[in-house]
């Protein structure tokens, strides 16, 4: 048996990751630490935890550890095994999205100019990333449409030119219409608009342009005037700021009680190429520091192109070693900066402006339902996750119960959960309604793989007192304190207030009212809908149940055939061998057994 205190005391002062584990032997989180003994005690001192932290602690059964020679390594595994295992309180990347990048085959005699989301270590430069498909194309397309390089995907000789040539689209490099060189000097301009230097591509155009004129090619002076002007104007549109920087990524954060949004704004020769944003829920009790740690080990863990520098605001505690990993991953020295004034400053605060916009926006009304539910009905927490429940039955005839779920004031259809009830034979909706609340409250405290997740921070009853009552008798017998409110009904049947065990009627909003209104609508539709099913299912019941040898597949023919069970016992012998499947000896069985 695994007694935490006794493994404490074998702790190693030296660096390493630890893994804490339920009793189920799953992985609540993974950690790193320069001194494993001191790092992993904290966790079962009596000191100032945050919340998400002591929620872990409390489910943590068993740990181990695996010591490295230095915190680099330590840093290594670590971000390996959260990738491998996904712990629960973990910073997460929920979405694995890959952003597209524009290649260049430079090792190809006529290369492509291609959008992909695969960066692969075949000697092809890649340029990005972009924020989204369509940025990508749009630059992709005016390449191609002032450069002429070819359009097709795969490139080979050919006697006569493409419709492409005759539109003045593609140079024909197919034909021998333009030389390698001539084409790779074309390749090298195209790479410095993407990198941005546009400025030595209008010296270039400008020299030209100055030739042809001079050899009085005036049509060709100006095509090169329309290509330098539409590469100015590309130029441009991507300028954001006239911060001085290669290669950059700006990290900006916002929180509010319920999310963490993170942006981040993809810079590259002082132009912004595109931004991206995530959220994450549950991080909020977090300080800042360890926020952008941990996103930044997930973040960067299997990007291709990590940018030279990464600006955030804060400094963290594990700089030097997370830029060390970074520099690594990289392959060139990557910098960890935390500006303090002028124009680096102003572009991180940029950065956190657009990330408290994008949070603000997200789901406001929703945010806004669950603080105003823990506002009116006094909670000590916000009611992230809410559980209602629903009894139905006809005169205490196939009795069910609905189960709807929403967290962060988003109703989760796919966490409905329906229930028959077991213990209850007579219409007594009180006592069904405290089994199956007990019941689904089992399902957290005893872990059970069933899909419930975990424990809810408010119930709802749809019903007045004694649904309450109910509920709440069913969180006594699980030793359990969550809040229970009733529902209070109008004329028309919905919600149009919230009810305590004292029988005090609490007022919402509109908002709030719509909110329960659709949840109550979803918690009837769950459980009459199961009720139905269950009632069908007894209706459709009849004689050739009984008859062995007579399958569901065999008795739905056999209603097919003749439309009743009264049809089938007036039928022949033969005229029943006709069915499918139906042989004379189970003919003869069933005119036995009708």
């Amino acid at each position: 048996m695994f007694d935490i205190e006794t493994e404490l005391k074998k702790l190693p002062g030296k660096p390493g990751v630890y893994i804490m584990r339920d009793k189920n032997d799953n992985i609540l989180y993974v950690g790193k630490a320069i001194s494993l003994k001191n790092r992993v005690r904290q966790y079962f001192r009596k000191n100032n935890k945050t919340a998400r932290i002591e929620k872990m602690v409390s489910l943590i059964d068993h740990f181990e550890y695996i010591v490295t020679d230095n915190e680099a390594e330590a840093l290594i595994l670590e971000c390996n095994l959260i990738k491998e295992n996904r712990p629960k309180f973990n910073v997460l990347l929920k979405d694995d999205k890959t952003y597209p990048y524009i290649k260049i085959d430079v090792k190809s005699d006529f290369p492509n100019v291609v959008i992909t989301r695969t960066i692969k270590n075949d000697g092809s430069k890649y340029l990005g990333p972009y924020a989204n498909a369509g940025a990508a194309k749009e630059m992709v397309d005016f390449i191609k449409q002032r450069f002429q390089i070819r359009q097709c995907k795969n490139f080979k000789s050919n006697q006569r030119a493409c419709l492409n040539y005759h539109i003045k689209r593609c140079l024909a490099p197919c034909v021998g219409y333009v030389s390698k060189e001539e084409y790779r000097e074309l390749i090298n301009q195209i790479i410095l608009l993407l990198e941005g230097k546009t400025g030595t591509i209008v010296k270039k155009l400008e020299e030209e342009i100055e030739e042809a004129a001079e050899k009085q090619e005036y049509e060709k002076a100006a095509i090169l005037r329309d290509k330098k002007i539409a590469i100015e104007t590309m130029g441009q549109k991507q300028k954001v700021s006239n911060i001085n920087e290669n290669e950059i990524d700006v990290i900006g954060l916002a929180k509010n009680e319920l999310t963490v949004c993170i942006e981040i704004f993809f810079v590259r020769n002082s132009k912004m190429i595109g931004r991206e944003h995530y959220f994450f829920n549950d991080l909020t009790d977090m300080s800042n520091q360890e926020i952008l740690a941990g996103f930044i080990k997930q973040y960067y863990m299997e990007k291709q192109n990590i940018p030279s520098k990464i600006m955030i605001r804060e400094e963290l505690e594990e700089k030097n070693v997370l830029i060390e990993w970074l520099s690594n991953l990289a392959n060139h020295k990557v910098e960890l900066k935390h500006p303090q004034k002028g124009e680096k400053l102003r572009f991180v605060e940029m950065a956190e402006r657009n990330a408290k916009i994008t949070l603000d926006n997200k789901d406001k009304e929703k945010i806004d339902i669950v603080l105003e539910l823990k506002e009116i009905l006094n909670l000590k927490n916000l009611p992230q996750k809410i559980e209602i429940f629903d009894i139905s039955n006809i005169s205490g005839s196939f009795m069910v119960a609905g189960m709807c779920v929403a967290e962060n004031g988003i109703i989760k259809r796919n966490l409905s959960r329906r229930f028959r009830i077991k213990t209850v034979f007579t219409q007594d909706d009180p006592r069904c309604m405290e089994e199956v609340v007990e019941r689904r409250l089992k399902h957290s405290i005893e872990g059970k793989s069933s899909g419930f997740g975990r424990l809810p921070d408010l119930l709802l009853a749809d019903g007045g007192i004694t649904q309450i009552n109910a509920m709440k008798q069913a969180v006594k017998n699980c030793n359990l304190e969550i809040p229970v409110y009733g529902m209070v009904k109008d004329e028309k049947h919905r919600t149009r207030a919230l009810m305590d065990e004292s029988k005090n009627e609490i007022p919402v909003s509109e908002e709030l009212f719509l909110f329960l209104t659709s949840f109550q609508d979803e918690v009837h539709k769950t459980a009459i809908e199961y009720h139905r099913k269950l009632r069908e299912k007894e209706i459709t019941k009849s004689s050739l149940d009984e008859i062995y040898g007579v399958g569901e597949k065999k008795k739905q023919a056999l209603l097919k055939k003749f439309g009743s069970v009264e049809k089938i016992k007036e039928a022949n012998l033969k005229e029943l061998m006709q069915v499918n499947g139906i042989n004379k000896a189970l003919a003869e069985k069933i005119k036995a057994s009708l």
